[in-house]
Order: C-alpha cells, then structure tokens, then sequence
C-alpha cells in the first residue's frame, strides 16, 4: 500500500477499555501546512479545545489519538489532560507540543486513564513505522465494523505523491461540521496555499451530507496535514481529489451505520438554493419511518411525501414534487408499482432516492443507512 512520503505511525492497544487497538500516533517528518474543522455541539470535548489552540498557526507536526474514552464532559481537567499529552509525546519526539493535535473518542463523561496515556506517549518513538496507517485506521474505531480507508496515487508532471485518508464513525453521527474523527495526510499542497478553505468547501459536499442518527458528536474533527514532499498541485485538481476521498469516507462511514443493512444515496434536484436542499435531503433521511420501511422493504411511499412535507418552512407544491426509488416514481404507486418498489427494497443493498422539487437548479446528494433493531441493541446498553 502507498503512503504519502515523510509520515510514520502506530496504532497499539494500552489498556484503556479492552484488549484492542486503542491508542495511535501519526508523525511528520517535517512541520506540515494543516487545517482542520470541528463540530459545532455546544459541549466539545476537551480535545477539541485543545486542537483548536493548536492549530491556529495552521502548522502541525503530529496527532495523538485514544479510543474507547472521549474526555468530554470532564472539565478543566480533561482540558489540563490534553495538554499534558501533547508536552509529553512532543517531548518523547522532539518537536513542539503546540504543533500536535489530540483526538479522542469513545463513551461521554469518564476521566481518561491518564498515567496509562502519558506512558505510551512517552514510549511512543519506538513504535513508530513509516506509513502504517492502515493499523491506525483500525485503533480509532470505536462501534466500526471495518477500518475506513480510501486514498488517491497522483501524478503531476514528473511528480508524484498520494492524498490517503482514514475515518472512524457509526454512531452519534450528523456532521454540522466534518465527521467523527478524519485524518487525511498528503505530501501535495495546494499551490494556493489555502487549505482551510479548501477544506472547508470538501467537507460541505460530503461528511456535512451524512447521517445516521441525527446527533452531532461531541467529538467531530476533520485534519488535513499536507507536507509538500511531492510538491504542489493546482488547487482544483488537489481539491478534486480530496473531495473524492472524502466522499469515499463519509459512504464508508454512513454504510457502517451502527446495526445498518443498508446504504441510502438521497440526491435532490430542482432546489431553490443548498440551504433547501439541504433541509428536505436531511428531513428524508433522519425520518425513523423512512429508515424502517427501507430496512424492511415496505413500499409505503407516503413517508417520503411526509419528510419532504414536514420542512414546514420550505413548502413544495404537491403538484411540483417527483420521488424516485431506484428510478422508479413512488408518487401514488399502484399495488403493481409498490410491489417493484418492495422488491427493489429488500434486493439492493445501496438504496437510491431521488427527489425533485421543481423550485429551482439546486443539486446535492446526502448519505445515510436504514435503522435496524441492531441500532438500538448497540445503543441501548453501550456502557453496560
């Protein structure tokens, strides 16, 4: 597997729920132009103000990340301890505290084991392998079913270089920002330099359209780190890419949904403007009765006529409205067409809707997965 030149890490298990990986550290080289979104839950976890205080210079060097623990709801202390962190692994590394970025994800509201993460930061360099970022992929999963991976070779010229991303989510997932946890290296930069609103515009086409449960984690981050070993890259073409991965990313996230069967592609056409797409594309997919009937190949088209009716501050005429499952038009299905409907139901395991308002040229396409007795069973004794 290709990695991006100049960056080495570990992922490794330290003991802090179970016996896997939990624990993982990724490495530059050389200081990397960065940039980074976070969620906008008014409760972040420490990590996250910790993060924002770092990254502010657009600069990072590294990221240290633990699972199964997400030090939110724990105070200055859970601040005080992400700082310590990042002295102590910039000390067993030898590069500023300021330039690393602490990530952390699991249950709500429990202190870290401190003294167990400060001694693997502290044994960190030993463990370090270039590349090796599939097992870091692997250490920040937390409900994951599979590590989520995707990545791009690139050739420009007479260089080349890759853009490889990595994420972790299932569950508490709605982006008002980026995604759970995202960490995509590249040894491109741009040649604009922009990176912040690169991102920024990457992350509004694809983590920003996911959604499984409608809950906006506490946790959310997206880093970009870009070392420019390969050189640089005309901005739409370095954009081009990273939107790709992160597209790739974010299905790969929504088709992990916890307890999911199914991945749902809902794409709406004909908006006014993004805010109404937006709006009715998230209403259809957060709608608990859309998500059902689609895991239980119920062709009750009626649902998707409610999700789109109940953005009572976006009124679409009936008339205007056209729905699409797998091409086929539900709007007053006969018992012929609901049986095609069913049957595309329970047959496919990535479901298409489409949606045309009639209300203007606006397209944009969300993710998300069906809701399955196999959500609840995980979310109903997640800490028990």
């Amino acid at each position: 597997m290709n990695y991006p030149i100049g960056f080495s890490s570990f992922g490794r298990n330290i003991g802090i729920k179970d016996k896997t990986l939990d624990f993982a550290v990724i490495l530059s080289d050389k200081i990397c132009q960065s940039a980074a979104v976070f969620t906008r839950n008014n409760y972040p976890g420490a990590p996250i103000v910790v993060g924002k205080d770092h990254i502010q210079d657009g600069l990072l060097q590294a990221i240290v990340i633990n699972s199964k623990n997400s030090n939110v709801a724990t105070g200055e202390k859970g601040i005080k301890d992400s700082y310590e962190i990042c002295k102590t692994l910039s000390e067993s590394l030898g590069i500023k505290a300021s330039d690393i970025l602490p990530s952390s994800t699991g249950v709500i509201g429990v202190p870290l084991p401190i003294e167990k993460i400060l001694q693997a930061c502290a044994d960190a360099k030993q463990y370090l392998k270039p590349g090796n970022l599939d097992i870091v992929a692997e250490a920040i999963m937390t409900t994951d079913t599979r590590k989520k991976i995707s990545f791009r070779e690139i050739t420009n010229g007479k260089s080349k270089g890759v853009i490889y991303g990595i994420a972790k989510g299932a569950g508490m997932i709605e982006p008002n920002m980026a995604t759970m946890l995202s960490y995509i290296l590249s040894d491109f930069l741009p040649e604009s330099g922009n990176l912040k609103q690169i991102l920024k515009e990457v992350v509004d086409s694809s983590y920003n359209c996911i959604t499984i449960d409608s809950d906006t984690s506490t946790s959310d981050t997206v880093v970009l780190m870009c070392s420019g070993h390969s050189g640089t890259l005309p901005d739409e073409l370095f954009k081009e890419h990273l939107l790709s991965i992160a597209i790739d990313l974010s299905k790969m996230i929504a088709r992990d949904g916890e307890g999911a069967t199914k991945l749902i592609e809902c794409t709406i056409k004909e908006a006014r403007d993004t805010s109404q797409a937006i709006k009715i594309g998230k209403s259809i997919l957060n709608s608990p009765l859309v998500k059902t009937a689609i895991y239980g190949g119920d062709p009750n088209w009626g649902r998707f006529v409610m999700a789109v009716g109940k953005v009572f501050d976006e009124p679409i005429p009936y008339d205007s409205l056209q729905i699409y499952l797998g091409g086929i038009a539900v709007k007053g299905a006969d018992n012929t067409t609901k049986q095609r409907i069913a049957e595309y139901l329970k047959s496919e395991e990535s479901i298409s809707i489409t949606v045309a308002l009639g209300a203007g040229k606006v397209e944009k396409t969300f993710w998300s997965c069906d809701l399955t007795e196999g959500y609840i069973k995980e979310n109903a004794y997640y800490t028990t």
